[in-house]
């Protein structure tokens, strides 16, 4: 059975379900019981006699029972109450109460092993994790200088095949720094830097940093945004989940893209930049649009792809949703999607968001 809050119901320490898990003990007493009042009329002791030895003795035995209940029934409810609010192993030492038994001092001991464990082992895997980062980002620099050197080669060599070998260096480029910024965003909080950025110039240079590719699938960039317009966010990740967008739009046929801003809510505590950046593309279908943020989803759109990962406006929501700015998209199939970027102006609500 499961209860309201989605947990299991758990038994309870009460006084029948006490007496159930010591039913041998009870039917012993009662077997020991009606022993003494048999032997004690064997031995001519009488009736009334053997009533009251066997009534000491089961008196004897209840109370042996009931304090062991008592004992055991404040610590038990509570482990029975710790069970049903626990949410996390490092928790269950501030719901338990002190073992008033040896039982219970047992059981604490073993969950403070388990706790100690536990601790150890989230601690080496987070330490694992570190590492791998650190050195997927070591890679990714080391791999960034053949590169930049090959990018440098093939545009010198001449006529279509230098072009073509110059195309898929990009996207190679840009594949790599999707890798890059996925392993910085395990790590946020020592990876960004939110302050004012001039909102055009980061979009320019998303769309410049995927000039090539936009060139080659005909798709052109509209920028109609004010030079003075400046949003709180950090630059290189702003640059790239624009990048990303863009990118995307491309990729499914949008032959136009058209960045604009404007300002919503002026002069009130929630004042915020809005970037709009919408595209004709052949749009979302409609059962794919809820799920366009998940991790690795790629749609009926990208099953048309065979180098679809999914992982790009993954990114864009994870790190959108880290640095406080809100993410929405909208989308019609056959007629284009708009995404719509929300920069907070008040940096102190931006600073929590992002924490």
């Amino acid at each position: 059975m499961t209860s309201g809050d989605g947990r299991e119901d758990r038994p309870r320490y009460s006084l029948g379900a006490f007496l159930l898990d010591r039913l041998a003990s009870v039917l012993i007493g009662l077997a020991c019981t009606a022993g003494t009042f048999g032997m004690c009329n064997v031995l001519g002791c009488g009736t009334q006699g053997s009533l009251l030895v066997a009534s000491f003795v089961l008196i004897c035995a209840a109370a042996a029972l009931a304090i062991q209940y008592v004992r055991g029934r404040g610590f038990w409810t509570g482990i029975a109450d710790a069970a049903s609010q626990v949410q996390d192993i490092p928790e269950v030492p501030e719901f338990l109460p002190s073992p008033t038994t040896l039982e219970g001092q047992l059981a604490g001991e073993l969950l403070d092993t388990c706790q100690a464990l536990h601790s150890s082992k989230i601690t080496a895997a987070a330490k694992d994790a570190s590492d791998y980062r650190r050195y997927i980002e070591l890679w990714i620099h080391e791999a960034k200088t053949p590169l930049a050197s090959a990018k440098l080669i093939a545009g010198r060599l001449p006529g279509e095949e230098g072009g073509a070998l110059s195309l898929e260096l990009e996207r190679l480029d840009a594949s790599i720094d999707q890798a890059l910024y996925y392993a910085r965003s395990t790590s946020v909080a020592s990876d960004y830097a939110i302050r004012h950025v001039p909102l055009a110039a980061a979009v320019r240079e998303a769309c410049k940093r995927h000039m090539r590719f936009l060139i080659e699938q005909g798709t052109t960039p509209r920028i109609t945004i004010p030079e003075d317009q400046q949003v709180l966010a950090d630059e290189p990740w702003l640059v790239f989940m624009v990048g990303q967008v863009a990118v995307n739009a491309a990729q499914y046929g949008a032959t136009s893209i058209a960045f604009t801003a404007h300002v919503e809510d002026a002069g009130t505590a929630n004042e915020r930049t809005m970037l709009e950046v919408a595209d004709d593309g052949r749009g979302i279908p409609a059962a794919d649009l809820p799920r366009v943020f998940d991790r690795a989803f790629t749609g009926e759109n990208g099953r048309s792809r065979p180098n679809a990962t999914g992982m790009g406006l993954y990114l864009v929501a994870l790190m959108c949703a880290r640095l406080g700015i809100g993410v929405q998209i909208a989308s019609e199939q056959g007629t284009g999607t708009r995404v719509l970027f929300s920069f907070p102006h008040d940096s102190r609500r931006e600073l929590a968001s992002a924490r």
